[in-house]
């Protein structure tokens, strides 16, 4: 083994025992750990336990728990069982729980028992972040991404999948059918060993045709005519893949676009974004402490109530619209070739024409105001062919459109701006994802899935500070 580093015998005694607290150097991130959760008030948060009980068997303290769980999370390990071996085999983790080790059934039990408390600690270290002002820049990205539940496609039910699936097994039961009397008209032992194993088959799939026949009362009862068998709350849902899907949740973030942190985050089971924007701005605006927020988001969040609801926040949005007009699809000129004319309040068509208001209607909890020129005058002009194939064209406009058109402004004013959106907000999604691997929630309700989404945030957020500042200066921050 010469001119190679050597190792000590694992026989070796030592004159005098070595110190635990030696193996954690003094900027490992376990440190930062401990210093955070010890400046907590965790009676204040909600956790349970804080005050012990006067009789039975101690418990462990709820700062350890928690403790656990950060450090496990921080370090991709978020199973009890696997945060059980590792407090009792990791040098780090037995430092930070002073050597102990809580059973798995413990550990997990915090979780499901501290979901309020442990979302509360997640904002308590974005009130950390505001203290050291790291939300100077009153700019925010929001953006949402869906993350599989428990629950597999085969444990989730639509009207439309199950008549499919109930379609599939009538379909392997005629074919097992003509298998088996094929195999009746055969003689010998293969051919009644063979006529066995298919009249298993058929009781069998008769038996999921009773389950799944039992299910359509419960999916036609459901709010949403969807049913997860698994996890309850988990809803398929449409992802950017073509034709595919996953079953589980759509998580939303705003994230701050100077440092990238995730300065507000939901989970849900609706499948579309297109309610979340107020709500994400409005959480976004009171984390980060700030007067006014500029916040940037994708097509998917475009909803006339929703900008409209923005600007009672002190929120400024930059969404852009979505161009899902059928005639500009078709070649023939779009709604955005019609510039409106707010002093007469009349749209200029591309011919230079004039389209004055003619009524007025309500649609679905909207007022609509509707342009169009006479017939005659529509008719007889040389760009009726790329305009509509209809006698006249005609223009609808939303009562509240001028914010529409304010926004429109803003983002041509700002051509940057979803460039902006695309670094700030996506990375994080990336970084979440990669921690988690190809895997799924480890938890199963929207409750306790909120819960455990709070921790990865939390943790995200802790790694990206311990980044921009260093160890030391947080810990500081954190006892001061």
């Amino acid at each position: 083994m010469g001119r190679f580093v050597e190792g000590e015998d694992r026989r070796q005694g030592v004159l005098l025992p070595e110190y635990l607290d030696d193996y954690v150097s003094e900027e490992n991130p376990v440190r930062v750990v401990e210093a955070f959760v010890d400046a907590l008030d965790l009676a204040a948060l909600g956790f349970a336990g804080v005050v012990p009980e006067a009789t039975g068997r101690p418990a462990y303290h709820p700062g350890l728990m928690l403790k656990i769980y950060v450090y496990g999370y921080i370090n991709q390990i978020a199973s009890s069982r696997r945060l059980e071996r590792e407090a009792q085999r990791n040098v780090e983790m037995m430092w930070l729980t002073q050597r102990l080790a809580p059973d798995f059934k413990t550990i997990a039990d915090f979780r499901k028992d501290n979901g309020p408390a442990i979302r509360a600690t997640c904002r308590q270290f974005i009130a950390l972040c505001r203290k050291l002002d790291l939300f100077a820049h009153a700019v925010a990205a929001i953006d949402g991404s869906k993350f599989k539940a428990v629950n597999t496609r085969d444990k989730n039910f639509t009207k439309a999948k199950l008549k499919k699936r109930m379609e599939q097994v009538e379909a392997s039961i005629e074919r097992y059918m003509s298998a088996l009397a094929t195999a009746d008209r055969q003689e010998g032992e293969l051919a009644q060993a063979k006529s066995v194993r298919l009249k298993d088959k058929i009781t069998a799939l008769r038996e999921q045709m009773k389950t799944f026949q039992a299910l359509e009362p419960v999916i036609e009862a459901a709010p949403d005519q969807q049913l997860s068998l698994t996890d309850p709350d988990a809803r398929s849902m449409a992802t950017s893949g073509r034709r595919s899907g996953v079953v589980g949740y759509n998580v939303q973030t705003a994230v701050d676009a100077k440092h990238h942190l995730i300065v507000a985050h939901e989970v849900t089971n609706t499948g579309h974004d297109r309610d979340q924007l107020a709500a994400m701005a409005a959480k976004a605006k009171a984390a980060m402490g700030v007067e006014a927020l500029d916040v940037l988001a994708d097509r998917g969040y475009f909803s006339g109530e929703e900008v409209l609801a923005c600007e009672p926040l002190g929120v400024t949005p930059y969404v852009p619209k979505p161009l899902t007009s059928g005639a500009a699809a078709e070649g023939r000129f779009g709604k955005q070739d019609f510039v409106y004319l707010p002093d007469e309040d009349v749209y200029r068509c591309p011919a230079g024409q004039w389209l004055p208001r003619h009524m007025t209607t309500v649609e679905k909890g909207q007022t609509l105001h509707r342009y169009w020129l006479d017939n005659v005058s529509c008719a007889a002009c040389a760009l009726k062919a790329q305009c509509t194939p209809s006698p006249v064209r005609r223009v609808t406009r939303w009562e509240h459109e001028a914010v529409i058109d304010a926004m429109q402004e803003r983002l041509d004013r700002k051509p940057d701006a979803m460039r902006i959106r695309r670094a700030t907000v996506e990375h994080p999604f990336g970084t979440l994802k990669a921690w988690m691997g190809a895997t799924h929630f480890k938890t199963k309700t929207l409750d306790k899935v909120r819960t455990e989404m709070s921790l990865h945030v939390l943790v995200y957020n802790l790694k990206r500070v311990i980044a921009i500042l260093g160890p030391k200066p947080l810990m500081e921050a954190m006892r001061a």
